[in-house]
């Protein structure tokens, strides 16, 4: 198993928050790498909101080969951070020439573009990028898209944070995910690291999905561009949460009966029975097979949690108004959100959806025998 540490909070807080929560849970964990992924930006990003951020890890021939490219189709550097490490990497830690964390203008031409049309050529570009890199082996591109961070890296993820030096101010943010990856079912490959980010929607998983491959020749029949890589079965999970509200039109409460839907008995005495049965139909192939925790980020900055049929991976959800925070046990939730109501602390369970909206005010929660809210 791995471990999975989310936290929204109203005042920005550093990331180093969550690596020590994940190493308070580090007997869950094996240290073989970290994902980071952070929204809602503070620092010098709160006033460029709108610029694309672009987010990787490069070489010095790839960082040339990039600065040509961006020139070429005519995004100008508003705000970089560059990271620059030691020569000697900690051990465990694979040796890279940059850290990459660097804000754009849009093209010029670009200035007419819808807001779809916006999204589709920041996708575009980022997977151009990378089919770059992997041509090359000299970059990696986790994100390009406004108000988001990515970084990732094999290693303990306390040490990498610290090597990397992610304490600095620029890097506070409102909304963090972070995971502990534990490398159990491919050869380590930093785009099989989580969360999983496309388009807005992000999401990481304690677990593993069984039913990968259909899922996988599902979405791939969608022809939609972005859904490509799957270096891990996890990554569905954020592409079907892109699918259930991008191309389906539903809430996130729809989600859950997309991916773990109800027994057909169940079904037949739900107020939106005929509707979950044409869901269950036409989306049978999206059925995952756990055990599965998830939790995800939607564009509007709300955190959600839920958890498979089997609930076989620990989740809990606590906080207070302005801060919560999402776990895999309870210590990493105690070191994070100390001074919190702990009798409020929710563990959900294979019916749920446990959501904090961009208030950060309250914990909602959905349950799938209850009707959808866009339907009833």
């Amino acid at each position: 198993m791995c471990r999975l540490f989310a936290m929204t909070s109203e005042t920005p807080v550093s990331p180093m928050i969550a690596l020590e929560a994940m190493d308070v849970m580090r007997e869950g964990h094996d240290g073989s790498g970290v994902g980071l992924f952070l929204r809602d930006l503070a620092g010098p990003f709160e006033e460029m909101k709108d610029a694309p951020i672009l987010s990787g890890i490069f070489s010095e021939e790839g960082l040339r080969r990039l600065d040509t490219f961006m020139m070429e189709v005519g995004f100008m550097t508003k705000y970089k951070i560059t990271i620059k490490v030691p020569k000697t990497p900690p051990p465990g830690v694979p040796k890279r020439d940059i850290y990459l964390i660097r804000a754009y203008e849009y093209p010029e031409e670009w200035d007419s573009y819808s807001q779809a049309e916006l999204e589709s050529e920041l996708l575009k570009t980022r997977l151009q990028l990378r089919a770059m890199g992997e041509a090359h082996q000299d970059m990696i591109v986790f994100s390009f898209w406004p108000n988001v961070i990515m970084l990732k890296e094999i290693g303990d993820p306390l040490t990498v944070a610290r090597y990397l030096k992610l304490d600095r101010k620029e890097l506070h943010a409102r909304v963090i995910m972070a995971q502990g990856r534990q490398n159990t079912n491919y050869a380590i490959n930093l785009y099989a690291c989580h969360p999983f980010f496309i388009q807005g929607y992000a999401s990481m998983t304690n677990g593993e999905c069984t039913a990968f491959t259909p899922i996988r020749e599902f979405l791939l029949s969608r022809n939609f561009p972005g859904y490509t890589g799957y270096q891990s079965d996890s990554e569905v999970f954020t592409h079907i949460l892109h699918y259930t509200r991008t191309r389906l039109g539903l809430d996130v409460s729809a989600y859950k009966h997309i991916i773990t839907p109800l027994q057909d008995s169940d079904i037949n005495n739900h107020p939106n029975a005929a509707f979950l049965k044409q869901l269950k139909h036409s989306c049978r192939r999206l059925i995952i097979d756990g055990p599965n925790c998830i939790i995800g980020c939607l564009p509007d900055h709300s955190l959600f949690m839920v958890q498979d049929r089997k609930k076989l991976r620990p989740g809990v959800v606590g906080g207070r108004p302005g801060r919560y925070a999402f776990s895999s046990e309870i210590c990493g939730l105690d070191y994070a959100v100390p001074d919190r109501d702990k009798s409020k602390d929710f563990q959900p369970m294979h019916l749920d959806t446990v959501i904090v909206g961009p208030d950060r005010q309250e914990v909602s929660l959905c349950n799938q025998m209850q009707p959808l809210p866009l339907l009833h």
